[in-house]
């Protein structure tokens, strides 16, 4: 679907007016529309039913995942509400005490301002510094709440592509621990007084020296992955924080490349996939391609 402007030509509803105005499309898809943010007035996103309308406004309904392409980073999916991306690795989620200004936050900020000067981001969940992918901004304070809320019971799946040193003893496995953070901000798990965290993996490919897997999370625990993985003997390739001996392609081999969730508003299934980085699946195969960060 193209994007459609629709001119007001007497007082109305929201709703109303696009029933009248939509072809092909049942209350409920209309509906849906709304609550996904494809519907602006007069350039500004509203998602209010009854929102009024005057004569001389322009209705835009936009087309799902639609984006201007002038982002600092690739563009998984974005509507009125929400903004995916995939963040390079190297590029903090938020601000902290030594970083304020390059962050993902900020960035993906500086970007939807490019078409409303008034527009905020929020930031719903995280992904450490070092860890590329798939990252969701909230639009308004309404879906940031939506999302964070209920965001164990929304969120059906958090995957993950890592490059480890070495390989695993089985091919797939599930790591049950719990995890707790020392004085120097490491994690590491503890017979007791931790967090629970549990962290599934399925090797997709093995070399010599390194193994690519597939891992999911059933929990998100800071830096269990790495914690994990280190802990089985594989850190991750370039985590020397974890014990990684090597850095071979000048990042952290951790990808977060596929998010599942349903909407909040509409309970519709949601799949956000990152593509897999430059050099992961040559270097579990022996032919490493260096210097890739994104």
């Amino acid at each position: 679907m193209d994007k459609k402007n629709f001119l007001v030509e007497g007082e109305d509803t929201l709703l109303s007016f696009l029933l009248a105005h939509v072809a092909g499309k049942s209350r409920n898809s209309v509906k849906s529309m709304l609550t996904r943010g494809q519907v602006q007035v007069e350039g500004r996103t509203v998602t209010r039913h009854d929102h009024p309308l005057a004569p001389g406004q322009t209705v835009t309904l936009l087309p799902q995942g639609a984006g201007d392409g002038k982002a600092p980073f690739p563009v998984l999916y974005e509507d009125g509400r929400i903004l995916v991306i995939d963040k390079p690795a190297g590029l903090l989620s938020m601000a902290s005490d030594r970083e304020k200004v390059r962050t993902a936050y900020r960035m993906a900020t500086d970007y939807v301002r490019k078409s409303d000067p008034r527009r905020r981001i929020f930031i719903v969940h995280r992904l450490d510094r070092d860890t590329s992918g798939v990252l969701l901004f909230a639009k308004d304070e309404e879906t940031k709440r939506a999302y964070q809320d209920n965001w164990d019971r929304l969120v059906t799946r958090r995957g993950y592509l890592a490059v480890v040193e070495g390989k695993p003893s089985r091919e797939s496995d599930t790591v049950r621990t719990l995890l707790r953070e020392n004085a120097a901000h490491k994690v590491y798990s503890v017979r007791s007084g931790g967090k629970e965290a549990v962290t599934h993996y399925t090797t997709l490919r093995a070399g010599k020296e390194y193994t690519l897997l597939e891992v999911d999370i059933a929990t998100g625990r800071k830096n269990q992955i790495r914690a994990h993985l280190s802990e089985l003997g594989c850190p991750v390739a370039g985590d020397k924080d974890y014990g990684a001996a090597a850095d071979p392609l000048g990042r952290l081999c951790l990808h977060a490349h596929v998010l599942e969730l349903a909407d909040p508003f509409t309970g519709e299934p949601r799949t956000f996939r990152a593509p897999e980085p430059k050099g992961f699946r040559s270097l579990a195969s022996g032919k490493a391609e260096g210097g890739d960060r994104r």
